[in-house]
């Protein structure tokens, strides 16, 4: 996986995280579902980073 990428996928996963959290703590559910998306931005990210890995060998 590429640094750059997984560094990216990995702070996609926190933010979203820390998003999530902020939301449910205020009960705001466009932030808590803004998180929802960061993270899975940062799944998805990681996820294709695996795969190409996994060609490459």
């Amino acid at each position: 996986m590429a640094a750059s990428e997984k560094t990216q996928a990995k702070t996609e996963q926190t933010k979203g995280k820390v998003k999530e959290a902020a939301g449910r703590t205020v009960g705001n559910e466009r932030l808590t579902a803004e998180g929802h998306v960061d993270q899975a931005k940062g799944n998805a990210r990681e996820a294709k980073e695996k795969i190409k890995d996994a060609h490459k060998h």
